[in-house]
């Protein structure tokens, strides 16, 4: 069983930065691909960010347009989200999810693409 805490969330403005961080349990964490998905209030869901379980590999929606930055740190068993430059719409509920299994489709939206997922933590930004 692994589980998933996010943190880092808030309330920004415009152009401001956030790093979201997924604290994750277990020892298998380095084998696992992650990713980070969104949901605003009334919307679906968006793959925000996707990365490969040795990390060789990242994937990125195409409203990061280089603001967003995916990484992780085995040793700590972290998953982090460094997210610049940030608009009003970039307002959701950040998840982190994780996938022990293969074939991943990292820019999958898919509630079954991921075994585990977190809580989740909001981001606002507005001014």
């Amino acid at each position: 069983q692994v589980q998933l805490v996010e943190s880092g969330g808030g309330l920004v403005q415009p152009g401001d930065s956030l790093r979201l961080s997924c604290a994750a349990s277990g020892r298998t964490f380095s084998s696992y691909a992650m990713g980070w998905l969104r949901q605003a209030p009334g919307k679906e869901r968006d793959f925000v960010a996707g990365i490969t379980w040795n990390g060789g590999s990242t994937f990125y929606g195409n409203f990061v347009k280089g603001r967003f930055t995916i990484s992780r740190d085995s040793t700590n068993n972290t998953l982090y989200l460094q997210m610049n430059n940030l608009k009003p719409d970039d307002t959701a509920v950040y998840y982190c999810a994780s996938r022990r299994r293969s074939g991943w489709q990292p820019f999958s939206t898919a509630q079954n693409e991921y075994d585990y997922w977190g809580q989740g933590t909001p981001v606002t930004v507005s001014s």
